[in-house]
């Protein structure tokens, strides 16, 4: 509990400067959360979900906060300067959690709201609040609690009933600084009936401090609208991560969520999906590169609230030297949700006797007329594939190079941007000649 108690203490000591730097929508919740924070503590591995992660540790150490929002770089280009090529994206910028808007709110279609999430807070706060908090909910996990209680800004996206935002948008999210530094930024998205869109976020860290990055996502897909959401993590060993994604589908809604971990130290990543209208879909998808010593933990809950809905699951890890993967997937099919399909996939390469993996599929039916599968793999290599690489004269470690390659391109083939696709392919073959050792894009990689 010393971990969480030296943010009660913060909390207690700054609360009126995190309130004055923040939106009245986003302080409406700090008390609850605090209180919830107090009460269920950190996350560590006594609890089932978390057994091979003490999430607690991640925030033992003295973090910064920049719980006064200075402005920490002059120019945001000089921190961050190139984007995946060809993407053609609008462009939002965090330097810890400060947004920077690198494009214009008249590039979007006639309703939308694209703008940080405390500039919506002061702007359409009614708007913000009716969905703010509601699917991320303080009392369950401490980490949200702690997001929740600390967050003063993040981004907002809204498109309005039968609006297509054609291009993606894109948030580069840069660990930055010197100094050891927690960034606590909220995602809050509101896809209305009819509508489209897409978000890619990428996470970075550019320089030699230890860092941690608290994330957290509300994503409401109304009816017969469709939306995507990339995740790409490229850090370094001194960054640890914790992101949770709410999501909630309507009728007839399309989700399509890819979470990609190339290169970190340690990430837990939560997924919270819940069908809540008939004839939804939902595809969840997920990868990781580990080496050295790094841990990849995700953990997903699928809930099929509503009859005759889809969902395919599909994670993929690469371990190598003395990686930890960790993989945790439940599927709950609710008594009466009849005419489900459900597929859940966990499949694992360990190069070396040292890598380890924990895989825990879980499916839990409560109805009768469903379809529904889910199971996990562990291996290594095909040899008789290796020997006739090599026998056609293809060295043995680019012969592995290229078996590992091909072992995640069913992930990456799932990404609906052309341009998006082709990059990862690019970044994952580079991960793995080991070119990748620092992210793609930030100043001091050029």
């Amino acid at each position: 509990m010393k971990a969480v108690q030296q943010y009660i203490d913060l909390l207690q000591e700054n609360r009126t400067l995190i309130d004055n730097h923040s939106a009245p929508v986003l302080n409406a919740l700090r008390d609850t959360a605090i209180a919830d924070l107090q009460t269920i503590g950190l996350p560590d591995t006594s609890r089932e979900e978390f057994l091979h992660t003490d999430v607690s540790a991640f925030f033992a150490p003295d973090y910064g906060l920049n719980l006064a929002r200075v402005k920490r770089v002059n120019d945001p280009k000089e921190v961050f300067r190139c984007h995946v090529p060809n993407l053609g994206s609008n462009l939002f910028l965090f330097v810890g959690d400060n947004c920077h808007a690198m494009c214009k709110q008249s590039e979007f279609p006639q309703g939308v709201i694209a703008c940080s999430l405390h500039e919506a807070a002061l702007s359409h706060p009614h708007l913000v609040a009716r969905y703010y908090g509601t699917l991320a909910h303080s009392d369950n996990d401490g980490t949200v609690a702690l997001n929740t209680a600390l967050a003063q800004d993040g981004f907002f996206l809204f498109v309005p009933r039968g609006v297509i935002v054609e291009k993606p948008i894109q948030l580069v999210n840069i660990m930055h600084g010197q100094h050891d530094f927690m960034a606590c930024r909220r995602l809050l998205v509101v896809i209305e009936e009819g509508a489209q869109a897409k978000i890619l976020s990428c996470d970075h860290t550019i320089d030699k401090g230890n860092f941690l990055s608290s994330q957290v996502n509300e994503i409401f897909v109304g009816k017969n609208a469709t939306f995507d959401y990339y995740d790409l993590e490229e850090s370094t060993l001194n960054t640890r991560r914790v992101a949770s994604t709410f999501v909630r589908q309507d009728e007839g809604s399309n989700l399509l969520i890819n979470g990609i971990t190339l290169h970190n130290g340690y990430t837990r990543n939560n997924y919270y999906i819940t069908l809540d209208g008939p004839h939804a879909e939902s595809r969840l998808y997920g990868m990781a590169v580990a080496d050295k010593r790094q841990v990849v933990d995700n953990y997903s809950f699928i809930d099929h609230k509503a009859p005759e809905c889809t969902s395919n699951e599909l994670f993929k890890y690469v371990l190598d030297e003395m990686a930890t993967g960790v993989f945790n997937g439940r599927i709950l099919v609710r008594e009466g949700v009849q005419k489900t399909s459900a597929i859940q996939t966990n499949r694992n390469l360990c190069s070396t006797k040292e890598a380890h993996i924990y895989t825990q599929p879980q499916l839990e039916i409560y109805a009768d007329d469903v379809k529904c599968s889910h199971g996990a793999t562990v291996g290594q290599l095909d040899n008789n594939a290796l020997f006739y690489m090599r026998s056609r004269g293809i060295p043995e470690a680019e012969a592995r190079m290229l078996l590992m390659v091909a072992f995640t391109h069913d992930v990456i083939d799932m990404v609906r941007i052309d341009s998006l696709k082709e990059s990862l392919h690019k970044l994952v073959e580079r991960r793995f000649r080991g070119t990748l050792d620092k992210c793609a894009g930030c100043r001091i990689c050029q």
